[in-house]
């Protein structure tokens, strides 16, 4: 008789939300028995985390299914995600699906796994569980096993923004906060365990606590900071409207805060934030960082922006490329907008052809490298304790807390741990270093 554990691989698509469920859903099937295998090989089960944030996301997913399928015909194949919320109808139409669930209840692919594990039988036809979105909590889950030396909490989830390029809330619904006292306690944990650093992330981290009515974000990280152990705290994407002067005060007091923030900027144009529907202008933005400049020296920023969104013109895209050159971010991850189906972008006039996105994206991506180039030898001759996570042929590399990636020369194991290090030159994004404290 065979006594092996069923195998489950998981494929995880998207955002850190989606990584810290498919986490809490690992932890969870192990508890039960099931054994997380790497999910390129032939496994028992097949569990696919779907995002849905834009067509292509949608696109890798059926991707997935598939080769998950063409993997082992034989397998359970659970679907889970952003999509499964929002497309239920199209992931049953692919042959082989098992059981499709969406993001009101994420922990019942263990309850389906073990159901599947009992009754040694294919469904006939997806079973479906999808609930409505707007109306469900937020869904208990916590983790206790990290990823080298950092983890994520999931805080918060749903997003109520209505930006107009966006279907997330759609597929996440209201926002909803994780109690204070159990990120605490989630947290307290994972350094138990050894993290040494912790990232607070949620669908809209900025909104959290809107739902408890006694505690916001900056509340929270002050409970957090007290946590004894924890050497950094690092947040999630973050809407510039969240960081007031009130914010910014509380949190420049923090030890344990990392001085790096990722503001979802999306855009350094007027016209084009305003036919975005987000919360703030460029001169609201820009003040932002040079509040938060002001307040924490060190501080780096790093953004997302979005070339070709509709209506953009030449003059709106040369307000984002001025912005760029004025805020210096350390990086930014430049997207060309894609239409998303059931959005109001998608069918807004003046679409920008394909070409001159590619045109704003590479020319945004060029001046982005220079910026980066720059920031990097302002950091030469400086030392910071930098906490290592990866190795390999003699390099280590980590960040330091301003998430300034830093590559060193080592025979000694340098993962999960904190060394500090001078800076000695700058590479292709990333800066050399010497290890001044053995």
């Amino acid at each position: 008789m065979n006594h092996n554990p069923m195998t489950v691989g998981i494929f995880t698509l998207g955002c850190k939300v989606n990584q810290y469920e498919s986490e809490a859903i690992a932890e969870e099937l192990i508890e039960k028995g099931f054994s997380i295998s790497d999910h390129g090989k032939a496994c028992d089960i097949y569990i696919i985390n779907t995002c849905t944030v834009t067509a292509e996301s949608d696109r890798k997913a059926r991707q997935f299914i598939r080769r998950a399928i063409k993997k082992n015909p034989e397998a359970y194949v659970i679907v889970t995600g952003c999509m499964a919320q929002t497309a239920a109808d199209d992931i049953k139409r692919i042959e082989g699906v098992d059981y499709i669930t969406g993001n009101t209840k994420k922990l019942s692919t263990v309850e389906a796994a073990v159901k599947f594990r009992e009754s040694k039988q294919k469904n006939a036809e997806p079973e479906i569980f999808c609930e409505d979105i707007f109306s469900a909590g937020f869904e208990e889950m916590s983790i206790e096993r990290f990823d080298r030396t950092r983890a994520y909490v999931k805080i918060e989830d749903g997003c109520e923004n209505r930006c107009t390029y966006c279907i997330i809330p759609n597929a996440r619904g209201k926002v909803r906060s994780k109690k204070p006292e159990d990120v605490i306690d989630e947290v307290k944990a994972l350094v138990s365990g050894g993290c040494l650093e912790v990232v607070l992330t949620g669908i809209e981290t900025a909104s959290y606590g809107k739902d408890l009515g006694d505690c916001n974000l900056a509340d929270l990280l002050c409970e957090v900071d007290k946590i004894e152990g924890l050497d950094r705290v690092r947040l999630g994407s973050l809407d510039p409207s969240l960081m007031n002067e009130r914010f910014v005060e509380k949190i420049a007091a923090l030890g344990s805060l990392t001085p790096h923030f990722h503001l979802s900027l999306q855009s350094g144009s007027d016209k084009v934030l305003a036919l975005m529907k987000r919360k703030y202008n460029s001169r609201m933005a820009m003040a932002v960082i040079e509040r938060i400049r002001a307040a924490i020296p060190e501080v780096q920023f790093t953004t997302d922006i979005i070339v070709g969104f509709p209506g953009e013109s030449d003059e709106d895209f040369e307000d984002t490329l001025e912005f760029a050159r004025k805020a210096r971010f350390l990086s930014a991850h430049v997207f060309q907008y894609s239409k998303r189906r059931g959005t109001p972008a998608s069918t807004m006039p003046n679409q920008v052809p394909d070409q001159i996105k590619a045109e704003r994206s590479a020319k945004l991506i060029a001046l982005q490298k220079e910026i980066t180039s720059e920031v990097l030898a302002g950091e030469i001759g400086k030392a910071y304790n930098v906490l290592f996570e990866t190795q390999s042929n003699g390099i280590a590399v980590g960040h330091t807390p301003s998430f300034i990636e830093v590559k060193v020369t080592s025979d000694a194991d340098l993962v999960g741990k904190i060394r500090k290090v001078k800076l000695t030159d700058k590479g292709d994004g990333h800066c050399l270093g010497e290890i001044i404290d053995n």
